[in-house]
């Protein structure tokens, strides 16, 4: 009950303030030096914020989407002996640093969104990927008995049993993949994405601590919030499939 009412007293917080930034200027007030502004006024914040979540949205249903269908082609009789490949694949992202993918898209993609997206798409991949894969490989063998004594063909397994089955561990991978996609993104602003990184880079280059801790406060709510709705989405599937 205490955590719901700090997590609504956060959400709240969040909104005010990026309805009305100026009126939190006392409270970033003692965070700045000679004079300096205690808000980000070069962009508008929400604007910034909803630059920011689009992003992060387009990057995880896109890495959702192929880590799936990934997981699914390796857990069939025909494609197992894929697996490797697919872990390979989907273990880019991680192998790779976020801004040596940046460095290395921009000169194909030019600057703005697209080196972003490139980014968090293949740093999303591997932690839904693995929990796919570990929700459709760890299922109770006797449903998958039952389901076949019923005489559901294979693509009515998938989604009549298997995929339900996986669904609490699948909204994990997605719940890890968007928060670490939500912190990554600020470096998009490096390559001139509008992201919340605007705010915290221009707060680092003219040692304005106010700006940096605007735009870290602002990811940091929003992560919150993201993870914790995610897990009420885990809660709530595993209820249906009568796991406590």
């Amino acid at each position: 009950m205490i955590g719901r009412v700090l997590l609504a007293l956060a959400a709240a917080v969040l909104v005010a303030f990026l309805a009305s930034p100026d009126s939190f200027a006392a409270v970033f007030e003692p965070f700045t030096r000679n004079n300096a502004p205690p808000i980000y006024r070069q962009t508008p914040l929400w604007s910034l914020t909803l630059s920011h979540l689009t992003l992060v949205a387009l990057a995880v249903v896109a890495s959702t989407v192929v880590a799936l269908v990934l997981a699914v082609l390796v857990t069939r009789p025909a494609g197992r002996e894929f697996l490797p490949l697919a872990r390979t694949i989907t273990s880019v992202g991680q192998t790779f640093p976020p801004v040596a993918v940046l460095a290395l898209a921009v000169p194909i993609m030019g600057f703005g969104a697209g080196p972003t997206l490139v980014a968090l798409f293949l740093y999303g991949l591997l932690p839904v990927f693995e929990n796919t894969l570990a929700g459709l490989t760890t299922q109770p063998p006797n449903v998958t008995e039952a389901a076949r004594g019923m005489g559901l063909t294979p693509r009515q397994r998938l989604w009549q049993v298997e995929l339900p089955l996986a669904l609490p561990v699948i909204l994990g991978g997605m719940r890890l993949t968007a928060v670490i996609s939500l912190g990554t993104a600020t470096i998009g602003s490096t390559v001139a994405a509008r992201t919340l990184g605007e705010v915290i880079i221009a707060g680092l280059l003219s040692a304005n601590t106010a700006f940096v801790l605007q735009g870290g406060l602002v990811v940091g709510i929003i992560a919150v919030l993201i993870h914790e709705g995610f897990q009420a989405l885990e809660r709530r599937a595993r209820a249906r499939i009568g796991q406590a």
